[in-house]
């Protein structure tokens, strides 16, 4: 049987199958295409301004170095005018954050970009092997992931940056949502399916370039232009919640590819219709152009559910307008009783919930919506299982 021809070009031989589409296409087509679909997303959402200084949030693992690769790529291809700058947190783990800040040492001489390495033992006092050592496996990825959030803003305010990037992708996004639905956690989807997070009230804007980029393409990605990264996981982590959301997934797109964006979508769809209303989708095209999310052909426009709501509403109000007429003869009419209309009670209003204000932690001084910021609240708690040890 005859290898097969590229889908794009026709005149090369195939060398990848998207897992996304099942697209046949060879090396630079793929290469083309996934860097058009990261620029379509960052067009489409406006995630930059021609002149900014961004951060990207670098761990030496596939997704952070694609993103640096990609972001270089496209800021010379069409000129965005951007400032890049490397940006690492070091959690304090011995045989992989160590080995990983190496490869990413790496990636600031290759890519040509500066590089900002910030601890948490120099932001909290304690590594997350320390964290580990007290507290035990369990619930650890709670605490590195609220350190980590603060160590990436105060980073970035090291470097007089506005904007820092990350590396999720689309496996990401949808393993959060599922998340959020399992634990019945709907107020945080907006959230976690918005492509920007922060205002002009927050000191530092995020935003995802990845967010509609598969991981298996990223991993093809690498591959296929020879990046330089690590690939161990994380030895803390196989006891997160997030792997078992995470092996469902990969179970789902086996029998559907598109389950992937289809739970993104979802995610979408559904913040939406929470009372701080999501951001708005990817604005793939109707042409023939997959658009960011490369699922223009093969999934749905994102706006289903919000139309199904609409029009559930209009044919209940339809149907409270309709009125039934019979032919029944006077004679088979019965009376009955007319009982004493009772008098409805006046519900009372709830009181209107006031709104958190953005203010600063007073110990800390990071943005927080409370007086003491959830880092140094964790590292109160971590200070006081500490004493208690001891005593």
């Amino acid at each position: 049987m005859p290898p097969s021809l590229c889908m794009r070009c026709s005149a090369q031989k195939a060398v990848v199958k998207r897992p996304k589409n099942h697209h046949k296409l060879c090396k630079e087509c793929f290469l083309a295409v996934f860097e058009d679909e990261v620029h379509h997303t960052i067009i489409s959402s406006k995630l930059f301004l021609r002149g900014e200084k961004i951060a990207i949030g670098a761990s030496g693992g596939k997704d952070s170095t694609v993103l640096a690769s990609v972001l270089k790529t496209l800021n010379k291809k069409h000129d965005y005018g951007l400032e890049l700058v490397l940006l690492s947190v070091d959690e304090g783990i011995k045989g992989y954050r160590d080995d990983s800040l190496e490869t990413v040492k790496r990636n600031a001489v290759q890519y040509e970009m500066p590089l900002q390495i910030v601890g948490y033992d120099t932001l909290y006092g304690w590594t997350m092997d320390q964290v580990v050592e007290t507290i035990g496996k369990k619930g650890n990825c709670t605490y590195c992931g609220v350190f980590r959030r603060q160590a990436l803003d105060r980073g970035a305010k090291l470097l007089e940056i506005k904007h820092v990037v990350t590396g999720h992708n689309a496996d990401d996004i949808a393993e959060t949502v599922l998340m959020n639905l399992l634990r019945g956690d709907l107020s945080r989807l907006s959230r976690s399916t918005s492509i920007i997070t922060g205002n002009s009230s927050n000191d530092v804007k995020r935003s995802k370039p990845l967010k509609y980029a598969y991981e298996k393409e990223i991993v093809l990605y690498a591959h296929h232009k020879k990046l330089d990264y690590f690939s161990t996981e994380c030895i803390y982590s196989p006891e997160a919640f997030r792997g078992t959301a995470r092996s469902l997934i990969k179970n789902l797109e086996k029998v559907r590819p598109s389950a992937i964006l289809d739970i993104v979508r979802s995610g979408e769809d559904l913040a939406r219709l929470t009372p701080d209303k999501g951001q708005a989708a990817c604005a793939c095209d109707d042409g023939e152009g997959a658009g960011g999310c490369g699922s223009a052909n093969a999934a749905t426009s994102g706006s289903e559910l919000a139309q199904m709501e609409a029009s559930l509403k209009q044919e209940s109000e339809d149907t409270a307008l309709e009125t039934e007429i019979t032919s029944k003869p006077k004679e088979d009419i019965v009376k009955l009783p007319v009982r004493p209309r009772q008098r409805k009670s006046q519900k009372r209003e709830p009181p209107p919930s006031q709104l958190q204000t953005l203010g600063t932690c007073t110990r800390c001084g990071y943005m927080s919506s409370q007086e003491i910021c959830q880092a140094c609240t964790l590292v109160e708690r971590l200070n006081k299982n500490r004493a208690d040890i001891a005593i």
